[in-house]
């Protein structure tokens, strides 16, 4: 009964997995944040995300170790980063182009080196809740913000750091002018291709970190393409949070918290196609986009390669 979705117990469930859901989106929408800001369009963080969830399930896998599993998806996103910066900054290929090519090659990898080294879907026993003294008793509030586990934690907190990096800090300012005016950048002193390759490193990184949070934190197993389109949306809420990490917050809690009604919608048994109901959030994707083209202006030298003059 669609009435069902208005009790108590369910809008605060709906909430809460809302909450936890917006953490992939978090991550990899913050690095390519950093990325887009000094004039790089990376889409290729689908494919760094796939890599990332697969080694960071594979390691907790046969080490249990979390920690540990982190640290590895987060050397791979970083790999996969430092590739996408060389081909993009040194090579000066076509940013887009390139992009997808990086994403077809995770998928690819990540679907090979789960039938050689897995052949089966398993699961793993992830990042556990925490649940915070007192805050966590609060009727509802409780449930919904104060007992996830620390890779949800460690999400939210990523985005007030990362608006005082862009903001407040030296390397913020260089990233920005890099983005706007890479030539009166370089005019001043500033490396452009140094500042790119660390932001597109950066976005690859937390990207390898979306992925583990997908796979030891929030599903604790992998399988063949189990992103399904995260990452590309990931990029869309960019665009929608106008290159602002509040603006990234918002649209990140947004498309979770339709994608977490989306589920519950099925859970009910809610007599809704469930096609309709999991093409909600792409279709929340493309309605966005065409907002967002018209309401904000992104760094003018986004896409545009740089080539320093003797």
């Amino acid at each position: 009964m669609i009435s069902d979705l208005f009790s108590v117990t369910v809008l605060v469930g709906i909430l809460a997995s809302g909450i936890r859901l917006a953490t992939p989106y978090l991550y990899a929408a913050i690095g390519e944040t950093f990325a887009q800001r000094s004039g790089v369009l990376n889409l290729g963080v689908e494919g760094q995300m796939l890599l990332g969830a697969f080694a960071a399930f594979y390691v907790a896998l046969t080490t249990g170790n979390l920690g540990l599993a982190v640290l590895v998806a987060m050397l791979v996103g970083a790999i996969m980063g430092l590739a996408m910066a060389f081909v993009t900054v040194n090579l000066h290929a076509q940013q887009g182009i390139s992009g997808i090519g990086f994403y077809l090659f995770g998928l690819g990898m990540s679907d090979l080196l789960f039938q050689k080294m897995l052949g089966t879907v398993e699961t793993v026993r992830g990042f556990p809740r925490i649940h915070i003294p007192v805050l966590s008793d609060i009727p509802g509030l409780g449930q919904i913000f104060f007992s996830q586990n620390l890779m949800v934690y460690a999400a939210y907190l990523l985005v007030p750091i990362a608006w005082f990096v862009l903001n407040k800090t030296t390397l913020g300012l260089k990233i920005r002018s890099v983005g706007e005016n890479p030539e009166a950048a370089d005019s001043l002193g500033v490396s452009v291709a140094g500042v790119r390759y660390f932001t597109i490193v950066l976005g690859g990184t937390l990207s390898g970190v979306a992925g583990a949070s997908l796979s030891i934190a929030l599903l604790n197993v992998f399988q063949q393409n189990m992103t399904s389109g995260l990452g590309f949306i990931a990029v869309a809420l960019v665009y929608f949070g106008g290159w602002r990490p509040w603006g990234v917050l918002g649209g990140a809690l947004l498309f979770s918290m339709v994608n977490s009604l989306q589920l519950w919608i099925q859970v009910l048994g809610i007599p809704i196609p469930s096609d309709i109901a999991v093409m909600m959030p792409y279709v929340l994707t493309i309605l966005v986009l065409v907002a967002s083209v018209s309401r904000v202006r992104g760094p003018s030298a986004l896409t545009k390669p740089f080539e320093r003059e003797d």
